[in-house]
């Protein structure tokens, strides 16, 4: 294994910079590559309300019981240990497919994600999960119906649709 190129070490050595930061390469290989595997709430929420083919599909990866409590609308529904059994009649192997579990600390997602890699799907993982599809105020659905929350200033802007991001 090559570890990555990094850059000279700085006279002090705080805890942010104790490991130094990768080159500048290296630093942009892993954050193309770390873009080939996610995709942010925002940008999947802005690809489905545009009205056309978002050209992916979004999966749950999630329980029963956790669909019913909210869900992307839209979304197909297939726990992460279905996935080896029932992912071939769901879903289509030419449509990339974007994983969502809880949130940021929940590994549901990724799981899901693995589970799809390995029978040759293209799939990437929704970063934040259900839990900032619903704190950035996106309409969700749950089993008694339609749903939407106000944006949580902390994760959204409160007076526009675009972050600056």
């Amino acid at each position: 294994m090559t570890l990555p190129e990094t850059a000279p070490r700085p006279a002090t050595t705080n805890p942010v910079l104790r490991v130094a930061p990768a080159s500048p390469a290296a630093a942009a290989a892993y954050f193309g590559a770390s873009l080939a595997f996610h995709a942010d709430v925002s940008d999947v929420a802005g690809a489905l309300a545009d009205g056309g083919e978002p050209g992916f599909v979004v999966l749950d990866s999630r329980s029963t019981a956790s669909w019913d409590q909210g869900h992307v609308p839209g979304a197909v529904h297939l726990p992460t240990a279905l996935i080896p059994e029932q992912a071939e009649q769901l879903l289509d192997r030419s449509v990339p497919v974007v994983t969502y579990c809880w949130g940021p600390g929940c590994n549901g997602a990724t799981r899901a994600a693995l589970a799809l890699a390995e029978l040759g799907f293209q799939v990437k993982e929704m970063l934040g999960g259900f839990e900032y599809w619903v704190r950035e105020g996106f309409p969700y659905e749950t089993w008694e119906g339609p749903a939407r929350r106000r944006a949580d200033p902390l994760t959204a802007p409160a007076d526009s649709d675009d972050c600056g991001c």
